[in-house]
């Protein structure tokens, strides 16, 4: 598991000193995409990776020195985790959603055909947990206080998260129901149907979306059921030539969209900020 912590970036976003933020936890945002970590092997060329083709810059994180809390335009974006050799995980992306009890989520996952591969692990100040949805793909859930800043990283939206499943119909009911989406609760994700995809809305703002078609079987791990995590940027075109150049590739590019592999072989999408 990718134990990047969601919160643990820093009480003021400097590593030091009191809280100057209001605190938001999984208590009142809940259901929604709340964090993305990435799990790699060598944090330095992780680091200059994402330095070279997203522009991010760094700050620490309270579980240590594998740990680092990526920045875009001062803004919270990412975690990464340099514990891929160290406790034997793959090399990957993960959403994290918030959930108001972790315990209470891990077991409606296992109730609806879904896996625990960690946890819930306790971490100051929450829990979190890796889970396996019924068609395999990989996300995490976390209860507890948010990255701080957070409400400027959910303004900014430098992340989008997409689900690519075997039937996105059925996955929203398996995700909902664990996550309670669509539940009349205050402040619980809405769901609407876009012709064949799934959108997921957060206040509003659309925060995933959930398309079929993926097979579970492929040999491909692009084609199988996976959660493709977006990060928004100006230039597409930029972003898919730096990775290149930096020992990275390209799986697929048009004007607005580029899927890309980074050095360590874990995947994502660069999109237009303008695409959504």
């Amino acid at each position: 598991m990718n134990r990047q912590n969601p919160v643990s970036d820093g009480a003021n976003g400097t590593g030091h000193g009191p809280r100057t933020r209001a605190v938001v936890s999984t208590h009142s945002v809940f259901g929604a995409p709340c964090w993305v970590s990435l799990t790699s092997r060598d944090l330095q060329a992780t680091m200059d990776f994402y330095t070279a083709v997203l522009g991010w810059r760094w700050r620490g994180a309270k579980l240590g020195e594998h740990f680092r809390v990526a920045l875009a335009d001062g803004v919270p974006v990412a975690g990464i985790a340099a514990v891929a050799t160290m406790w034997q995980m793959a090399v990957a992306w993960t959403p994290y959603f918030a959930v108001p009890d972790a315990d209470v989520a891990v077991a409606r996952a296992r109730e609806r055909g879904g896996t625990a591969a960690v946890g819930p692990l306790s971490f100051s100040p929450g829990r979190a947990a890796l889970l396996a949805d019924r068609d395999g793909a990989t996300f995490g859930i976390w209860q507890g206080e948010l990255v701080s800043n957070w409400e400027a990283w959910r303004r900014a939206a430098p992340t989008f998260i997409r689900l690519h499943t075997r039937n996105a119909f059925d996955s929203a009911m398996f995700y909902g129901e664990i996550l309670d989406w669509a539940s009349g609760k205050p402040g619980c994700c809405e769901v609407e149907y876009d012709g064949d995809e799934v959108v997921l809305r957060s206040q509003g703002d659309a925060v995933a979306r959930i398309d079929s078609g993926a097979v579970e079987a492929a040999p491909d791990p692009s084609v199988r059921p996976h959660w493709q995590v977006h990060f928004a940027v100006a230039d597409v075109p930029g972003c898919a030539r730096a990775a290149e150049k930096h020992g990275g590739s390209v799986l697929k590019e048009d004007d607005t969209e580029a899927i890309l592999r980074d050095a360590d072989g874990a995947q994502f999408t660069v999109m237009s900020r303008r695409v959504r």
